[in-house]
């Protein structure tokens, strides 16, 4: 999937990997995409309810082969 910036939150516990994407999209325009990639497995429920209070989109989520997860995060 193509993204506009990425947010290397590896080795972050919860709330960190959402305070980094929060600030990173704050930086960013409506429609642009941000991967955020984190080792936090609470990130998972972590960022789902984020995109529900934020109103921005979580395009696609999952787990890659090093055990870290990746998250695409639309502006609103």
């Amino acid at each position: 999937m193509n993204f506009d910036k990425e947010v290397d939150a590896r080795g972050l516990n919860c709330p960190l990997p959402i305070l980094r994407a929060k600030k990173m999209l704050a930086e960013m325009v409506s429609g642009q995409v941000v991967r955020v990639v984190a080792t936090d497995p609470g990130s998972v429920k972590d960022f789902q309810a984020f995109a529900r209070q934020t109103g921005n989109e979580l395009l696609q989520q999952g787990e890659m082969a090093d055990k870290s997860f990746e998250f695409f995060l639309k502006r609103k």
